[in-house]
């Protein structure tokens, strides 16, 4: 689902398969944004069909992906990362298809800056629902990517430190 807004700069996307849990907790995400959704932000559940989302990002300056990210922290911990400190394997079949791997198939000049928030899972099986640790943080998340995509188009430089782990309450 793509949610198209005149004079748009900036966009939310979520990543993932909505099918293996945590997996898909950039699709909830979206999912959740939609209730309320941001003045002046496009929000795009993509999923897994990247491919499909190329001509958006093209007209798009900017990107918040939200997707799930191993990264070895605790279930529900958030990272920010830059798009091009993904490390992008050579030998990947199109099904396949990460976001850093899917904007290299654009032209230089039309590639948005992309960030990306990613959410630690605890579970990647099959199942449409989050685990605990993920739906508790899904509120943070949401409210880090409209913050993040309202002030992208305008820092270059990112106000955060890259994979640096947002503090969180636990409960």
């Amino acid at each position: 689902m793509v949610r198209r807004q005149e004079h748009v700069r900036a966009a939310i996307v979520g990543l993932g398969n909505i099918l293996l849990m945590d997996d898909g907790v950039g699709v909830h995400a979206i999912r959740a944004l939609s209730e309320h959704p941001p003045e002046g932000i496009i929000l795009a559940e993509v999923g897994t069909a990247l491919l499909d989302a190329l001509e958006l990002f093209e007209s798009i300056d900017v990107v918040v992906a939200i997707d799930a990210v191993t990264a070895g922290g605790p279930p529900g911990s958030i990272y920010f990362l830059d798009v091009n400190d993904v490390q992008v394997h050579k030998h990947v079949s199109l099904h396949e298809l990460g976001i850093a791997a899917a904007l290299r198939l654009l032209p230089a000049e039309s590639r948005p800056q992309v960030v990306i928030l990613g959410v630690e899972p605890a579970v990647i099986d099959y199942g449409v629902q989050l685990s605990p640790a993920v739906q508790a943080v899904l509120g943070q998340v949401t409210q880090a990517a409209c913050a993040m995509a309202d002030q992208l188009p305008f820092c270059r430089t990112p106000p955060y430190d890259r994979q640096l782990e947002l503090n969180r309450e636990t409960t």
